[in-house]
C-alpha cells in the first residue's frame, strides 16, 4: 500500500530549496506552550532551519515563538484545514504510522472525502 501511495505523490525526495540550504544552525519548535511569555521569537527567526511540530499557532505569537517555518511536521488529525494555513515557503510533512494515515494520505493525494 505504501509503494502505491508514494507513485500518486508528485515528487519523493526534498524540494530543491530545501536541498540547496545549509543547516548550520536548526530548532525544533514544540507546541507545549513552554515558549508562551519568553519573547524568543527574535531568536527563533534567525536559524537557518526552523522545524515545527503539530499545528501550533504562530500568528498572535510571534514575540515568543517566531514567524518563520522551514518545515512543519504533523500527524494526519494535526493537519491544518484549510489551504491558507500552509505557508508557501514551508514544506509540510505528515508523520504516518497508522494505517487510518495511509488512507488520510490516499485521499488527500485523490482529492477524496474520507
Amino acid at each position: 500500500k505504501l509503494k502505491d501511495l508514494l507513485e500518486l505523490l508528485p515528487e519523493h525526495d526534498l524540494p530543491e530549496e530545501l536541498k540547496s540550504k545549509h543547516c548550520k544552525r536548526c530548532v525544533v519548535v514544540g507546541s507545549g506552550g513552554i515558549l508562551h511569555g519568553s519573547e524568543l521569537g527574535h531568536l527563533l527567526n534567525q536559524f537557518d532551519i526552523v522545524i515545527r511540530l503539530n499545528d501550533a499557532p504562530v500568528q498572535g505569537y510571534t514575540d515568543h515563538v517566531g514567524n518563520k517555518t522551514t518545515i512543519r511536521m504533523t500527524y494526519p488529525e494535526g493537519a491544518p484545514l484549510s489551504e491558507h494555513e500552509y505557508p508557501p515557503a514551508s514544506l509540510f510533512v505528515a508523520v504516518l504510522f497508522k494505517s487510518v494515515d495511509f488512507n488520510w494520505l490516499q485521499a488527500m493525494v485523490k482529492n477524496e472525502t474520507l
